[in-house]
């Protein structure tokens, strides 16, 4: 109990700190509006005395459709469709005021939400939801606006067929499926018109929520943080930044025997449009009427993607995230969404394998001590022993720790985000989270829940050491044989 109330009072806060932050760049836009009979000055200010005439707009729009979702649940399919067309968003300045309150970067603290227990609060349940909120969809007709600003032809035009009804909404656009003139089938992500100016907006404001984190945690520097999340997160309305880092991936898993991640049509894409080939499976809702088998595999096959990644390119996809997975059966899954990447230097990844090399392998709990206070990640001389330090930290590699079959649950998905925040924890008072590690967090926060969804069971110690470059051990699994034969046939 101790350790879920102390979770609250750190959600609470956050979610306090978000809505703080958002009435605060109200009331900062309304005190700059100007008189009547005045006109409007000319740059920032105009900028935010529309923002907050928006605010209001997408405020409405939030509510109206909160009631229009739940009237479909009532509705037919002609109905359906037809409600539906009423809330698309049809205007830039329809969608710049619903995203720009329901998306941006505080939408990714809301997606914390669905990664914790049920216990929280009413009210902090309520502002933790109200941050991770599904927009309506844009209008065909203003998709295709983007298109065409984007390209240079209407959709119609420039591809042999296009699918005008979204097929999955992101973060920060939508989807269409289409068909290109040479005949591939092709996803088309169109971004959020007036979207990227949301979230830096929200990356701008953002010094009071991470402040706060660290006045909740004394020992917490949060400069790095803010610069990280403005790095990555900025990155992720540029959708020439997410075609690159796809490249990277696309490249390295190319005829990989169960892992996909689907190529960049280049000529199709700009910095608002991202085209890349169709792939097709099921999501991970579907999952739940397959065996614990076709499970197993799949939570493999993702367990192998994101520590080889790691490891053997050096590159994290930072967003795992039961949507972006498609899934075959026999292990094969297709990797979505490369917005959110981080890129670490060799030394960096050699400071990852130190640590493992020390807690895991060598249980040298001196050793590791010393590397992560060299690294910055607890305070040199803090008042705790090397045990109860290996003890905390140890928490983080238990799949890996021992040589034995074990189960990815919720309450370890669980007890991992609650050990991250709780405030009686000694390394609380004295840790840190330095630059490389920031978006390396999504691993307790994200992976590991991904993982306890599909209850993946398998030895992951032989696994992990198959994919350390420190081991390199030679594969334990079916998956692994292939794997294996897919990296004997691979260029020198």
């Amino acid at each position: 109990m101790a350790h879920r109330s102390r979770t609250t009072l750190v959600l609470a806060v956050l979610a306090t700190a978000a809505g703080y932050t958002t009435a605060r760049m109200v009331r900062e836009r309304r005190s700059r509006r100007p008189a009547a009979g005045h006109a409007h000055p000319v740059g920032r200010t105009t900028r935010t005395a529309r923002s907050a005439q928006m605010a209001g707009v997408g405020t409405r729009l939030g509510g109206a459709y909160a009631m229009h979702r739940a009237r479909q649940v009532f509705a037919s399919a002609d109905r359906k469709e037809a409600l539906a067309r009423e809330f698309e968003l049809r205007t830039a300045a329809e969608v710049t005021s619903a995203l720009g309150n329901m998306k941006g970067a505080l939408m990714k603290l809301g997606q914390m939400a669905s990664y914790l227990d049920d216990g929280l609060p009413q009210p902090v349940r309520e502002a933790l939801a109200s941050l991770q909120q599904d927009a309506p969809p844009m209008s065909p007709a203003l998709s295709a606006e983007v298109v065409e600003r984007e390209l240079g032809l209407a959709p119609r035009d420039l591809f042999e067929e296009w699918d005008e009804v979204p097929i999955a909404a992101a973060s920060i656009g939508q989807v269409h499926r289409a068909i290109t003139r040479d005949g591939r089938p092709v996803a088309v992500k169109v971004q959020y018109p007036g979207v990227d100016e949301a979230i830096r907006a929200d990356l701008d404001n953002s010094d009071l929520l991470f402040s706060i984190l660290g006045m909740v945690f004394p020992g917490l520097d949060p400069g790095p943080i803010i610069e990280e999340v403005r790095d990555r997160v900025g990155e992720e309305v540029d959708y020439r930044a997410e075609a690159e880092n796809q490249r990277l991936f696309a490249a390295y898993y190319e005829g990989h025997p169960f892992i996909a991640v689907p190529h960049v049509v280049d000529e199709l894409s700009t910095g608002h449009v991202l085209t890349t080939e169709l792939a097709t499976g099921r999501r991970m809702a579907d999952l739940a009427e397959w065996t614990q088998h076709e499970r197993d595999l799949a939570g493999e096959a993702i367990f192998r993607f994101v520590f080889r990644s790691l490891y053997r390119i050096h590159a994290f996809n930072g967003d795992p995230h039961p949507g972006n997975y498609l899934f075959r059966p026999g292990g094969h899954v297709t990797f979505l969404d490369f917005g959110l990447v981080k890129r670490f230097t060799p030394h960096e990844v050699d400071l990852f394998e130190s640590m493992v090399d020390a807690i895991v392998l060598r249980r040298d709990a001196a050793g590791y001590r010393r590397i992560i206070e060299d690294a910055g990640v607890l305070r040199r001389g803090a008042d705790m022993t090397d045990a109860e330090v290996v003890e905390w930290f140890g928490h983080f590699y238990l799949p890996v720790l021992d040589d034995r079959v074990s189960t990815f649950t919720h309450e370890y998905a669980r007890d991992t985000v609650q050990k991250i925040f709780s405030l009686q924890s000694e390394v609380n008072r004295f840790g840190n989270v330095p630059k490389e590690f920031v978006i390396l967090q999504r691993i307790n926060l994200g992976l590991y829940a991904v993982l306890a969804e599909l209850g993946a069971t398998a030895n992951w110690r032989r696994i992990a050491e198959e994919l350390w470059p420190l081991t390199d051990a030679p594969p334990t699994t079916a998956l692994g044989e292939a794997e294996a034969g897919w990296l004997a046939s691979r260029p020198r």
